[in-house]
């Protein structure tokens, strides 16, 4: 082969190999902007890498929350490409699309034109629910929140509207381009009026003044309970369990990015509940309304299942799956419930707390999940977060916040901001550990049989000649 030639050969094995280089980073920035956590997103990015005939003895990732680096070198090649992101959302359809898509590729040898269109389908795909279905879902979730807190269901639909109205508003902020955080500022500050001005349909003057079968349906015995659920929308549930999950698995530094974000955002709410709170001189409910329910376990299995999909909805979740994931609420929900509560507060249960009854129906969950994983054929995450979701202790954080904005020199407010920050934060991370930790070690059980999996798919694929050898390429 003359000179000319082999320079032209070389020239495509590296083009070639950018372009698998792309790839590579352009799953990974898929799988990162929509809220994978870190160690899903270096699997699936090594078996992508697999599929692309990237050898892993050579290929070297770093995988951070707005940046993404792949380099493949030996001791006389290297070559390295970077991927921004920017973008972050909650895309669970994506998640399990990529994972499913990994798999396939290398199954079914696929072309590199083939897994392209594929992934880029998966990016730009329409979203399953429109943003009026995603409101009015995620408003019936923050009433299935209200129910746990005690409400009647009257208080129920109150919660739910002034959450459908003040979502929807922050997500056309959203898409105006204005800034995130005061997006959520404006939001809960709408949501927070429309609770206030929904007690006033309970009092002796509008009971009066409307007919008496209307005054009858529209009255609530617990007018005050939607303030704490009607801005809860925005608990940024799966952010926090992504910063723990990545915490406990040491990428120390996108967990922390994550937890910023998520204290941003939870301070942002606040803002937006205390700036209502100044406005409506009603503060009862971010100091002494009571969070102790005593409604029935079947009110909280129905609570935690609309609450369950109704967050679901907010992720893109996929249809089907929704049955499931209203039962794995229910499972949740109940069994915090019932080791949370106990006579001592005039409830049915074991009486063990909130941190013991939030470990323990997050771990149950969990461990179910890690069978269901096969039955629904979907990455554990996509079913186990939308389910524990409706546990995330919202209210505490944003009592601990409130108090620490409003304080006023007045004895015990530093003791009443640092109780709910203590005990949100505590509940948050045994939530986190109950998803996290059954999934890290059964892992270790089926980590085993997937890679064996994968090797044999891999030595088939070098067998074809499908591995990149960068002897081949003359830098």
């Amino acid at each position: 082969m003359d000179e000319k030639s082999t320079c032209k050969c070389n020239d495509n094995a590296t083009k070639l190999l950018r372009r698998k280089l792309d790839l590579l980073l352009r799953t990974g920035q898929i799988l990162m902007e929509s809220s994978a956590d870190t160690s899903r997103v270096r699997r699936n990015m090594m078996r992508t890498a697999a599929f692309l005939g990237l050898p892993e003895d050579k290929l070297h990732l770093y995988v951070d929350y707005y940046v993404l680096q792949a380099e493949v070198s030996d001791e006389t090649h290297s070559f390295s490409k970077m991927q921004r992101c920017d973008k972050h959302v909650i895309n669970f359809l994506a998640i399990q699309e990529i994972s499913k898509l990994s798999w396939r590729a290398i199954k079914q040898d696929y072309s590199l034109d083939r897994y392209e269109a594929e992934l880029e389908r998966i990016a730009h795909g329409p979203q399953y629910y429109s943003q009026w279905m995603i409101a009015i879902c995620a408003g019936f979730a923050c009433g299935g929140f209200c129910v746990q807190f005690g409400c009647d269901w009257t208080a129920f639909f109150y919660a739910s509207l002034a959450a459908i109205l003040g979502n929807r508003l922050r997500m056309y902020l959203n898409k105006l381009g204005s800034n995130v955080y005061f997006n959520i500022a404006v939001a809960t500050f709408v949501s927070t009026i429309i609770a206030w001005l929904t007690t006033f349909l309970s009092t002796p003057a509008a009971a009066q003044a409307l007919p008496g079968w209307l005054a009858t349906l529209l009255q609530s015995n617990t007018p005050y309970h939607p303030f704490m659920a009607c801005a809860l929308y925005i608990v940024p549930g799966v952010p926090l369990i992504n910063f723990v999950n990545d915490m406990l698995d040491n990428h120390i530094e996108t967990g922390l990015v994550r937890a910023t974000n998520t204290l941003l955002m939870i301070a942002a709410m606040s803002f937006g509940i205390a700036v209502a709170i100044k406005v409506t001189g009603q503060d009862n409910f971010v100091k002494d309304l009571s969070m102790i329910p005593h409604n029935s376990f079947l009110s909280y299995a129905i609570a935690a299942g609309i609450s369950g999909m109704g967050f679901a909805t907010i992720y893109d979740t996929p249809k089907r799956l929704m049955p499931w994931i209203a039962v794995g609420a229910i499972i949740a929900v109940c069994t915090r419930n019932f080791v949370n509560l106990g006579p001592a507060n005039g409830n049915i249960g074991l009486g063990q707390g909130l941190m013991i009854g939030s470990l323990v129906g997050s771990a149950l969950i969990s461990i179910i999940n890690i069978k269901m994983v096969h039955e629904v054929h979907t990455p554990h995450q996509v079913i186990t977060i939308p389910a524990v979701i409706p546990m995330i202790p919202g209210v505490l954080m944003y009592r601990a916040l409130y108090g620490l904005i409003d304080m006023q020199g007045i004895v015990g407010e530093v003791t009443f901001a640092t109780h709910n920050a203590i005990n949100g934060s505590l509940t948050i991370l045994v939530i986190a550990i109950g998803v996290a930790i059954p999934n890290i070690f059964f892992r270790k059980w089926i980590a085993p049989n997937r890679r064996a999996k994968l090797q044999q798919l891999i030595e088939e694929r070098k067998a074809r000649g499908k591995f990149v050898e960068l002897g081949e390429i003359d830098n």
